[in-house]
């Protein structure tokens, strides 16, 4: 598997939920923040359902989430600004075509070169564990979004008619979790980045020396070398 192909200005990480971004997509996020390129955050719900605490309400939750994610996005390089929340219900996300408009629409206004997202046919883990709903449903409206509909003018013609946005074409999109990947991208000396941007999760994240040790072990074993190496495989789609 081949390298990733160049940005050559602006990423659009576009998930589920507040940290997903960074256990999807971490280390290829801080990669091509350090090569300057901008980044964009965008989240289709806030994550209201993600605890298991009994005194917590939904509405601190989307405080405190949405506040971490901020501060994990600001690890890679990206401005507050561009983080981006939908706020759509947590576990509830669908692939229609409500949710595709919400997506067409902030495509055609930050205008990404690359997508990054999940990949929809991944229902269950590699090795262990159910995908959740929520990412199974994000992976598919976005690929719905980015293409045709993003693309063509007369796909909900009132955002080019009455907002002004005009189309846009992105020339990649980046699956993440994919159990079919074609390029394998080596995040060796971001490692460290991505596990910091991780840990402000706070809400999320229960114990983190044991997540760390478990970021840090999962090294790539096709490289035979004396020093780790780590690698992200994605699925990646080249659109003409």
């Amino acid at each position: 598997m081949s390298d990733a192909p160049p940005v050559t200005r602006s990423v659009m990480a576009l998930f589920a939920h507040p940290d997903d971004p960074e256990f999807f997509a971490g280390g290829v996020l801080a990669k091509w923040g350090a090569e300057g390129k901008r980044l964009f955050y965008v989240l289709a719900t806030s994550g209201d359902k993600g605890s298991d605490d009994v005194s917590m309400t939904r509405e601190r939750l989307v405080e405190m989430r949405e506040a971490e994610q901020r501060n994990a996005a600001a690890v890679t390089g990206a401005a507050p600004e561009d983080v981006i929340f939908l706020r759509n219900p947590d576990g509830e996300l669908f692939p229609d075509l409500a949710l595709r408009k919400q997506l067409t629409r902030v495509l055609r206004q930050y205008k990404p070169d690359i997508v990054v997202t999940c990949d929809p046919t991944a229902r269950w883990g590699r090795n262990s564990g159910i995908n959740h709903p929520d990412h199974i449903a994000i992976g598919n409206a976005v690929l719905d979004a980015v293409y045709p509909t993003a693309r063509d003018r007369f796909n909900f013609v009132e955002l080019w008619r009455d907002e002004g946005l005009e189309p846009h074409k992105v020339r990649h999109v980046y699956l993440a979790g994919t159990h079919e990947p074609n390029i394998r991208t080596d995040i060796t000396p971001f490692v460290e980045q991505k596990i910091r941007a991780i840990m402000c999760h706070q809400s999320q994240v229960k114990d983190p020396a044991a997540l760390e040790k478990r970021i840090l072990g999962n090294q790539d074993a096709d490289y035979l070398e004396d020093k780790p190496r780590y690698t992200e495989q994605y699925r990646v789609l080249t659109l003409g």
